[in-house]
């Protein structure tokens, strides 16, 4: 018996349905099964990859420890104007002692003296000091008795930094990491002795280029040799190519410590041979020098994979072809072969500079002062200052710079160029 009745109306499927609803209803399901083997790698990424990058943005501009420690006091400072040049008046005094005495018996008012000390250093001690004082106060008179308690109480820095951090959020954290400061007369830089976030920066990206570009000159005849060897001479020697992957990298960058130093080993080879003398011996660590080779080293792997696994596609047939038209080795690497490598190039290029420009931990052992990288400011900000804010909006300024060089890598050459075999 046919699964289709016809009849003068719309073909039916067995069931007595319309047959365009019946394939509609099979192709939802399809749909819906699909969707369902997807879903537990859909909520994987948007846990360990949406929700973190969601998160960092967040507190790059979250500031609710000021308003919800001082919640009278930030709406009284409202009426206050900063450029006035006076201390606020008697109203605003009352409110900062009813805070206060709210948030020392609740402890937080070293919270909210740790935010504001990060924008205005100095202010952290004034709120501790306070805080030990609070009981001594009595009712009326506040003013007096805050200037009394100490004389920063009436300077106009410390109320400037509680009026202009007094909303849920703020833009001080992405001033800060860019060098610049929100002060009573608008936006500013930051004096020159205290920039550092954009040269670091600046000196990131550099580095990273340079290290790109050293990956790419070691990389490609390295990878070049392995794809015209024989497979199991190839395979071999793969094996001295994946080493670094199966290496701690503590040991890996202790390792460039003991040759790199001045007393270490390639020191010591040079003035063996007497290409330098003892007192001439080169400075290979706690500077540029030193991040470049140790982060060369360690990121030459995700260069020449890439590269391989392009090559090895690339047919031998090509150069024997351009070599039987008269073209030498010459002309027939650099016009035959190499166009067709340089998606590989692309590829590692790409995977070799997004990889550098987050790395910390060798650039904080092998680079000293000089070879740091912002990457490392914001693992200090995240761990040891605990300024949470300024690490998560020097990340999205980070983001931000990734982003554009990927957009404007794809303008200029195309993603869908890019291979990784």
């Amino acid at each position: 018996m046919s699964d289709l009745q016809t009849t003068d109306g719309p073909l039916l499927a067995a069931d007595g349905t319309s047959l365009k609803a019946s394939i509609s209803r099979a192709l939802r399901r399809q749909k819906i099964r699909a969707l369902l083997l997807v879903a537990p790698l859909f909520l994987f990424i948007c846990i360990t990859f949406l929700a973190p990058i969601a998160d960092m943005l967040f507190r790059s501009v979250e500031n609710n420890i000021v308003p919800e420690t001082l919640p009278q006091t930030t709406q009284a400072i409202q009426a206050w104007d900063p450029k006035s040049g006076e201390a606020p008046g008697e109203a605003v005094y009352a409110a900062l002692y009813a805070d206060l005495k709210v948030a020392v018996k609740a402890r937080n008012h070293t919270k909210v003296a740790s935010r504001l000390n990060y924008e205005t250093p100095g202010i952290a001690s004034l709120f501790r000091k306070s805080g030990r004082r609070m009981k001594n106060m009595k009712d009326g008179n506040y003013k007096e008795q805050f200037l009394k308690m100490d004389k920063n109480w009436g300077k106009l820095f410390v109320w400037e930094a509680i009026h202009r951090f007094s909303g849920p959020y703020t833009s001080g954290y992405f001033l800060s990491s860019v060098d610049a400061e929100k002060t009573s007369e608008g936006i500013s830089l930051k004096p020159e002795d205290e920039r550092i976030y954009l040269y670091l920066l600046w000196r990131t990206m550099l580095l990273s280029v340079v290290i790109t570009i050293t990956c790419v000159v070691l990389g490609y005849p390295i990878a070049y040799i392995l794809a015209d060897l024989p497979l199991r001479t190839s395979n071999l020697l793969m094996i001295l190519v994946l080493l670094p992957f199966w290496t701690s990298l503590l040991v890996r960058t202790s390792s460039w410590i003991v040759l790199l130093q001045e007393q270490g080993v390639i020191n010591d080879f040079l003035v063996m041979l007497g290409i330098i003398d003892d007192q001439s011996r080169l400075a290979l660590m706690y500077n540029e020098i030193g991040t470049v080779i140790a982060m060369t080293h360690i990121l030459l792997p995700f260069m020449i994979l890439p590269l391989f696994s392009v090559m090895k596609t690339v047919s031998p047939s090509y150069m024997r072809a351009a070599k039987s038209l008269g073209a030498s080795d010459w002309i027939a690497f650099w016009r035959v072969y190499f166009p067709n490598t340089i998606p590989g190039i692309g590829a590692g290029g790409v995977l070799v500079f997004i990889l550098a420009i987050g790395y910390y931990i060798t650039p904080e052992l092998v680079g000293g002062t000089s070879g740091i990288f912002i990457s490392n400011r914001i693992a200090y900000h995240i761990s040891s200052s605990l300024n949470w804010g300024l690490g998560a909006a020097l990340g999205v300024m980070l983001l931000g710079v990734v982003l554009v060089m990927y957009f404007v890598y794809d303008k200029i050459v195309g993603i869908d160029n890019v291979k990784l075999g």
